[in-house]
């Protein structure tokens, strides 16, 4: 229960106020109580100092070593006349009681120090000096001295207590009287009235505090909703300006930032599962219908085997590796497109003739090229340009780019590659006659199995008809470009894309010059 009462900060703080005033409270009143006690003493001993002289010049106290007690209690009786509070003791040389003027069973000890005596008629010692008090040997109380001698030679040394018995009853009366209470009854009013003052400046302060709690506790058990990160962005900001902000509008600004990222990284894994599971319905439909084909024609070469003439089966067997090599190439493009995507490839830069690299590109697909009547032309006048990169990974761009070229150019087409020098980069340009990209698509191409349907021109995600710049192709991975943006974002690089439907598309790369590399 009581754990639960003080929970809160704003109960902590209160308690800790209360604590404080208490021990401030209390230490003052116990340092007045002293600094009264000692300024009482001081000027008590300092008006009364003579007293012990005027009486010892009043009589002679002791004479031929004998003690004139009659003269003592006379002298003892006017003084305690004029003042009730003063006690008289008559002292030997060393410190032994001669004689007073009280009654004989008052006095309880029968030596008196004589150290704090000799420094108050030496003046050695700063007021107030205190000595034993006779008749109470447990305190200590200012004192008047002075020696006794006679022919100047030292007889005693007559002792007056300015507080006697007398001063004890008085002020022990005092003390539970109005006058007494009135000093503690005015600490206690003042403390009370900082306590509610601290309650109220407490309660402003823990007020923001406690609104920013509840708001950061809903948005919690809210799972972090949209609506609730809404909300605690709405929060008030007192300033702008960071050098004007207390710690709590800090604590605000901190929290939104906080809450900013953490929705950020929310709807990242939301689409990163979402990606994850559409790469593995893609994946796993573009591994099923080719493993599926090559099975129907294993089951068919495996029953029918003695039915089929040799043409066929040659059919069958070509079949069957055209779907292995495209499996093939689907599972290296993943793999590297998970490494790209990993950052676990690393970057090896060298300086070479990018005119070069083309060349030995270009021939790579030239047969096939040549097959299809399709034309690579390469512009004259590179082979000066040098680039800083990766060659392999520039090579793997080069041919991606190549190989999205010739699936979706049509029988008779073109394909332009071309180097152009610019400030600190060289541009490299792929354009063929294709089909074209729709413009509001462009902004997709290097995604994951992007394609564009020829007949609708429309975006489509089915598996099998796969592509990043056109009709879906038999030979087409889908991955190509996803791989040739990575690399490119690996060399810090950018790519653009420009098309035209029906009439081709232009993608455009730089990479950094070998002079400014």
């Amino acid at each position: 229960m009581m754990r639960r009462l003080f929970s809160s900060l704003f109960a902590r703080l209160s308690l800790a106020l209360l604590l404080l005033l208490l021990t401030i409270g209390g230490g003052f009143l116990v340092i007045e109580r002293w600094s009264t006690r000692q300024y009482h003493e001081e000027l008590t001993q300092r008006l009364n100092a003579p007293i012990a002289m005027y009486v010892t010049d009043q009589a002679e106290l002791i004479s031929n070593g004998e003690i004139n007690k009659a003269e003592l209690e006379r002298l003892a009786e006017r003084a305690m006349i004029i003042n009730p509070s003063v006690e008289v003791y008559l002292l030997a040389e060393d410190g032994r009681i001669l004689g007073h003027g009280l009654p004989p069973d008052a006095v309880n000890v029968q030596y008196v120090d004589l150290a704090p005596i000799k420094a108050l008629i030496e003046g050695t010692r700063k007021m107030p000096v205190r000595g034993l008090d006779p008749r109470n040997p447990a305190r200590n109380k200012v004192f008047s001295a002075h020696p006794v001698s006679k022919d100047g030679r030292l007889e005693g040394y007559l002792y007056v207590i300015l507080g006697g018995s007398k001063y004890d009853e008085l002020a022990d009366s005092i003390r539970s009287s109005y006058a007494g209470t009135v000093s503690v009854s005015a600490i206690v009013a003042l403390a009370a009235a900082t306590f509610l003052a601290g309650l109220l400046v407490f309660g402003l302060l823990t007020r923001r505090l406690t609104g920013l709690t509840d708001t950061v506790q809903g948005y919690t058990d809210s799972d972090f909703s949209a609506e609730q990160s809404a909300v605690l962005a709405s929060l008030a900001v007192n300033s702008s300006k960071p050098g004007e902000q207390d710690e709590i509008t800090r604590l605000v600004v901190a929290i939104q930032t906080m809450a900013m990222k953490i929705s950020e990284l929310i709807d990242g894994l939301k689409e990163t599962d979402r990606l994850r599971r559409e790469l593995i319905s893609n994946v796993s439909h573009d591994l099923r219908t080719p493993l599926s084909s090559m099975l129907g024609y294993v089951d068919t070469l495996l029953i029918k085997n003695g039915e089929l003439s040799g043409a066929q089966r040659e059919h069958f067997l070509k079949t069957v590796r055209n779907h292995t090599r495209r499996l093939e190439s689907l599972i290296g493009d993943l793999f590297e497109l998970s490494r790209l995507e990993a950052n676990t490839i690393a970057l090896h830069a060298e300086v070479f003739p990018l005119a070069e690299l083309l060349q030995d590109v270009s021939q790579e697909f030239e047969l096939e090229a040549s097959n299809r009547n399709i034309t690579i032309t390469i512009e004259p006048g590179l082979e000066r340009l040098q680039v800083r990169a990766d060659i392999a990974l520039v090579e793997r761009v080069l041919e991606n780019l190549l190989r999205n070229a010739l699936d979706w150019t049509p029988d008779g087409g073109r394909i332009r590659l071309s180097v152009s020098a610019r400030e600190k980069h060289v541009a490299v340009s792929v354009a063929d006659t294709g089909c074209g990209i729709p413009t509001d698509q462009l902004d997709s191409v290097f995604e994951r199995y992007y394609t564009v349907n020829k007949a609708t021109k429309s975006q489509s995600k089915a598996p099998g008809n796969i592509t990043a710049a056109g009709l879906g192709h038999k030979n087409s991975t889908g991955l190509g470009l996803a791989i040739v943006k990575r690399i490119l974002d690996l060399h810090a690089c950018q790519i653009t894309v420009t098309s035209e439907v029906n009439k081709g598309t232009c993608f455009e790369f730089e990479l950094p010059a070998a002079a400014s590399a």
